[in-house]
Order: C-alpha cells, then structure tokens, then sequence
C-alpha cells in the first residue's frame, strides 16, 4: 500500500485510465455500489473506541467539512460514473452532532453528484447524547431513512464505565422516537461489559427486545489496542460468561422473531442493513470523509483506497483536490481471503457464483479450503451455496483462516 507521510503533499488523483488498464483478473460484472461519509466528530471520546472519531472542541466546522467532503466526491466521480448508489451510510464519530440542515444538505448533494435508486437505504448514526425530538424528524425528512442509535446497554452504571454521554432514560427516549419517525432503524448492543454477569446481560435485552427494534446489533466488549481500556483494562467477564451470554442473547432475540443473519447482526424480516449485506457481500462502496475506507472494482482490478486520517488534514487536502492518503490494488492471491472473510460472516452463507462475479476468479481457486472446511463440519455446499455450519458460525475464526492459504 502507498502511504502518504504526514506533511508531505498528496499525489494529483489518477486519471480513471489508470484503473481501466489490462490485470490479471476479469470480473464479469461491477458489483452493487454503496457511499459511506464518515463525521468525525463525537461529544467525548469512549474509552474502548479505536474508531477515527476526535471529540468536538467547540462548534464543529459543518460548512469546511461538507465543502470537504463534496470536493472529495467530485474528484472520484469519475471512478464511479454512471454506477448507481444502492444504499448511502453516515457514520462516525456522531453524525447526529451535526445539525439537521448539514444533514439535509449533505444528502441532497449526494443526490446531486450521484445516481441513487429509487428508495435507497440512507442510514445516520445517532448518539441518544444528542436525542431531541424534533431532531430526529428532521434528518427523516432530509432525506434519512433509517436510523442506527448507539445505546450499547440500558444500566446507568455499565454506561458510565463504557464513557457514553447518555443515560437509560435518554436511550429509551431515543428508540422510542426513533420508532415514530422511522418506518425502520438499529439499535447498537454490546456485551461482556465491565461487572456484568449473566442476568444483567439479561436485564440489558429484555429492555432493548421491549421497544421492539426491527434491526438490532450485538458487539462483544473487545479491548482495542491504542484505547483508554488498552492502556488500563477493566475487569470484564470471562471467556466461558462471554460464550454464555452470546447463547442467552440467540435465544432471546430468536423468541421475539430476530434472525441473526450475520454474526452481530438479528433483524426481522425485511429489516436486515442493506449497507452492511453489501460490504459483506464484497460489494463496491465509495468512502468519503476523514479516515474513510472505500473498495472500488474496475473490469480488471479491485482496489482499496483510505482517506487523510485527521479532520484538519482532510479538509486542507480533500479542498485541494487530493483527499486519497493510501491506495492499493488488492492482489490475486489476497483476494479469495479478502472475500471469504466478508461472505463467511452471514449466516445464510452465499451462492458460490458471486465468488467468481465479485472476484474474477475461478472457483477452483478456493476448492481445497472448501473441502477442508467441509472435512472439518465447518462448511456446507448444497444447491450451488455455501454456508458456515452452526460449528463454522461458532468458530468463525477458525473457519476463515482456511482461506489465508488461497
């Protein structure tokens, strides 16, 4: 991968000819495209957070970063031309610091650069910190159709050991508006929290499974390098507690009709994230923003590309026309991995076609880790799909480093 040292000037984008050039590989067909805008900015910094988020000092320069972020965009559209946008995903940070009218401008310039389907799936982050009524109603009405809220848990005591600037009421508050303006949303779970045990974890669930969520996801605590839980861990439930948790957590979303259909992901029917079956899919998505990722197919070639890291940074080179800060072309070898580590993820598995359509190669190029995984009740092939077995989908882990060899 190139990287870009700090303080060094960024390279003038590629002319699209460079990525239209002869490879190695021939994809049949572009893959569906999504558009990812990452906000960075956030009230506070929680402790277990390594995500690119930077807590706002003062009012957050709205105006720069949108102008940033379209200036970013119109030097990629030529990547992109012609493609349509099947689903657009706000992050963060916390995109809901950012004030309704941003919002309604942002998507509307997406719409103005872009070819977006007709009821594309457009999803904002939300922070219950920053809940108003009238605000979430807002963003409905520029142009967001569903909302994913960051609760993380229900108990006062477990949310100020997480960091969150919001309490159980707050969150309620939250979910329950949410389910008025929106015909559809998420509400973000974790477990294995400092102190908590079984029937906490419980307690947790049966007060996100009583505001009846269309879409939940469930995260496991994990202590991230370079975090404030990194440098001074907490005490947090053992291995055996986790895996117990996780069982309770299948049954009871289970019971009020949630499938899990990805590893941390349990919808209702008709209510999965399209965005998020996308990346796991190894579909395309154009990322935008400070520290954005984006993968990009080309007829020969998929490439990945990240974002200047730092908001300042971005803003100063996305204004200049330079936003890219790496890129690179991801290699024959590492593409069947790249895929399976994606595609594994679901649980209804895939159809073993889309491996050649979104990768350009032959099946044969996985056949010996597949009969592998098989050998070991980790896979499933039946009627053309593949599929982790119960036992693959509890040892993910194991299953996917099969296809590190590919």
């Amino acid at each position: 991968m190139k990287i870009i040292p700090v303080g060094e000037p960024a390279p003038a984008p590629r002319d699209v000819s460079h990525y239209l050039r002869p490879g190695l590989i021939q994809l049949p067909a572009l893959p569906p495209l999504s558009v990812y805008v990452h906000l960075p900015w956030c009230l506070r910094k929680c402790p277990y957070c390594d995500f690119n988020s930077h807590e706002a000092k003062g009012d957050v320069p709205e105006q720069r970063y949108l102008d940033a972020v379209f200036a970013d965009l119109d030097a990629a559209l030529p990547l992109v031309w012609g493609r349509t946008v099947h689903t657009v995903f706000i992050g963060g940070g916390t995109p809901s610091l950012f004030s309704p009218a941003a919002i309604d401008s942002l998507v509307a310039g997406l719409r103005a650069r872009l070819k977006l389907e007709p009821g594309c799936e457009v999803t904002l982050e939300a922070n219950p910190g920053t809940f108003e009524k009238e605000r979430f109603r807002s963003y409905r009405d520029a142009g967001v159709t569903r909302l994913s809220i960051g609760v993380q848990s229900f108990d006062d005591t477990h949310l100020k050991a997480l960091g969150r600037v919001h309490d159980r009421a707050q969150a309620i508050a939250a979910a329950e508006e949410a389910a008025l303006a929106f015909e559809t949303f998420n509400l973000d779970l974790m477990y294995a929290l400092p102190g908590q045990d079984l029937a906490g974890l419980e307690r947790d669930l049966t007060q996100t499974l009583a505001l009846l969520p269309p879409h939940l996801s469930v995260y496991h605590l994990t202590l991230e390098p370079n975090t404030v839980f990194a440098k001074y861990p907490p005490v947090v439930p053992d291995e055996d507690m986790a895996y117990a948790m996780l069982d309770r957590i299948t049954e009871m979303t289970s019971a009020s009709g949630l499938d899990r259909y990805e590893v941390s992901a349990y919808a209702k029917p008709g209510h999965a994230c399209r965005h998020n079956l996308n990346y796991w899919e190894f579909g395309d998505y154009l990322g935008l923003g400070a520290g954005a990722h984006g993968k990009l197919s080309f007829p020969h070639r998929v490439v990945r590309q990240v974002r200047y890291r730092d908001p300042k940074l971005y803003m100063d080179n996305a204004l200049a026309g330079r936003a890219i800060a790496q890129e690179e072309e991801v290699g024959r070898k590492q593409l069947p991995f790249e895929f399976m580590l994606n595609a594994l993820r679901l649980r209804g598995g895939f159809p073993l076609a889309n491996f050649f359509e979104r990768t350009g190669l032959p099946l044969s190029a996985i056949e010996p880790q597949v009969a592998e995984g098989e050998r070991k009740g980790l896979l499933a092939r039946e009627d053309g799909w593949l599929r982790p077995t119960d036992r693959g989908f509890d040892f993910l882990s194991d299953l996917q480093e099969l296809f590190l060899a590919a």
